[in-house]
């Protein structure tokens, strides 16, 4: 979520230049008969376009021709440092390109380059009207302070903000090609700014494109998306990736705000980009798109905001410490389990973590139906099942544990699939308790502060991410249990059925 400031008069008058630019755009269409964009700030939602008359479905709201985006085809830097721009001929020779050549610049960098160049150019730039509204400030956790960030508490969203890595690659691929390029970001007469701002100009532009930048080249079904198709790759803006699909900043696009349940769609067309309604709109109804099945943690993460009906894509970590240390509990409170020496399970966890496969840590998460046809959601939202992904680990370290002298109880799991799905599950259970202890209040306390409004702004949305990664872990202990009970009652019911005790079953 964007933080305005502005006062009313200055917002819309904002607002009132960017539409009429907008609407004299060769190729662009704004059906103001039938939508308006307002000023939404009373409910954190910056400008957003709501409904002025009943709507019908399939009708198209907007139309963004494609040279009125801004992406490194349309402005001119890409043509003042062409080998900047040329991701194809990288080789690895930087020479007066400075550090953040095309041998280290991605199609997300380049973009920040682009805006960065616009925005300085000011009242040349023809985006201006349009710059001009984009938000100067963000609610995403990279702009909280350490006493805002404490209130995710245990969530591992707040490992995940990544602000000293956003720093360094700003450093290495943003500010070394605007020095070595400073006439070009600088004219002759206009003012310079210094290393500070640009810094704070590049993780402004930065969080930016991570709100509203979108896939110019992808039509998937979530490329309407504030990512814009890029979806699960795009794990944070400072990532290091292959970034050769072009970004671009679509305008009139990004006014509209999104939801988990939808009526709009944004259409990528060869000329055009168009908002299409997928469903009947009723007057004063918000047009909404949708940003793809996002936990409210990852929403707050990208986006800076949450909402109620994320709720049911929320996920929790769980660490594969916590599934080691409570199986080690197990096994040396066990009858005849015998005690592992500190150096044979130190060798057990280098031994489990050589597997090419190792996962440091699982997401627990519910299954949820996609949103329907006309972007309403359908369908229950449950916790079904553990990762497939940790019962494989688990079984690989039941076996690095058998080879040091784990005893009894190992060598009894290894050898029969119903009693190693068992201690699985004993363990994961034992772990989720733990996990849900390291949080500093209550799934209750939680909701008690949502129900009275006592948490508000950040600290918030922080209460509304930490509540729904507890919720998970109330839901995965719940299935968990419910699973141990069937299991027993068929392990009880196979060591005295026909086939004998179950010492005699089929080895699995």
């Amino acid at each position: 979520m964007e933080i305005d400031s502005d006062p009313a008069p200055a917002f819309a008058n904002g607002t009132h230049n960017f539409a009429t630019w907008f609407q004299a755009l060769t190729g662009a269409t704004f059906r103001s008969d039938l939508v308006s964009i307002e000023d939404l700030r009373q409910r954190h939602a910056g400008r957003g376009i709501i409904a002025t008359a009943d709507i019908a479905a399939d009708t198209v709201l907007f139309t963004i021709p494609r040279h009125a985006i801004i992406c490194s085809a349309t402005s001119a830097l890409r043509d003042k440092i062409p080998r900047v721009f040329d991701l194809d001929g990288a080789d690895g020779d930087s020479d007066d390109e400075g550090e953040g050549s095309s041998s280290s610049q991605d199609s997300w960098t380049l973009l920040i380059l682009v805006l960065i160049y616009e925005y300085i150019r000011g009242s040349d730039s023809p985006w201006k009207p349009y710059l001009d509204i984009l938000p100067s400030a963000f609610d995403t956790p990279m702009f909280w302070s350490p006493a805002e960030l404490s209130e995710l508490q245990a969530s591992a969203l707040g490992g995940r903000v990544g602000k000293e890595e956003a720093d360094e690659m700003i450093r290495t691929k943003i500010l070394s090609v605007i020095r070595a390029h400073g006439p070009v970001f600088f004219p002759s007469g206009s003012p310079q700014l210094t290393d500070t701002q640009l810094l704070e100009l590049a993780h402004r532009m930065g969080s930016t494109i991570m709100a509203y930048a979108f896939d110019l080249e992808n039509d998937d079904s979530e490329e309407n998306s504030g990512d814009n198709g890029d979806g699960e790759d795009r794990d944070e803006w400072v990532e290091d990736r292959e970034g050769r699909t072009m970004l671009g900043m679509v305008p009139m696009a990004d006014m509209l705000n999104a939801d988990a349940e939808f009526n709009t769609h944004i259409n990528h067309g060869d000329d055009a980009l168009t908002a299409t309604t997928l469903r009947d709109i009723k007057a004063g109804e918000e047009i909404l798109n949708y940003y793809g099945p996002l936990p409210n943690g990852e929403l707050l993460r990208r986006y800076g905001y949450v909402t109620p009906k994320h709720s049911r894509y929320d996920v929790v970590e769980v660490s594969w410490d916590l599934i080691e240390a409570r199986l080690k509990e197990r096994i040396e409170s066990g009858s005849g389990s015998g005690v592992i020496t500190a150096d044979d399970w130190d060798n057990v966890k280098q031994r489990v973590r050589l597997d090419e496969d190792f996962e440091e840590s699982f997401v627990f998460e519910r299954v949820n139906e996609d949103p329907d046809a006309t972007g309403r959601l359908s369908g229950d939202s449950a916790f079904h099942a553990i990762p497939e992904e940790l019962s494989n680990q688990f079984k690989t370290l039941l076996k690095a544990i058998k080879k040091a002298g784990g005893g009894e109880l190992v060598a009894q799991a290894l050898d029969d699939k119903d009693l190693r799905k068992q201690l699985c599950l004993q363990v994961v259970v034992d772990a989720l308790q733990v996990r849900e202890r390291q949080y500093l209040t209550s799934l209750e306390d939680d909701d008690r502060l949502i129900g009275t409004d006592r948490a508000t702004g950040r600290q918030g949305m922080a209460v509304w991410v930490r509540r729904g990664e507890k919720q998970i872990l109330r839901e995965a202990q719940a299935w968990a249990r419910g699973e141990l009970n069937e299991l027993a009652q068929k392990i009880l019911e196979g060591s005295y059925g026909e086939d004998g005790p179950a010492a005699k079953r089929r080895r699995i």
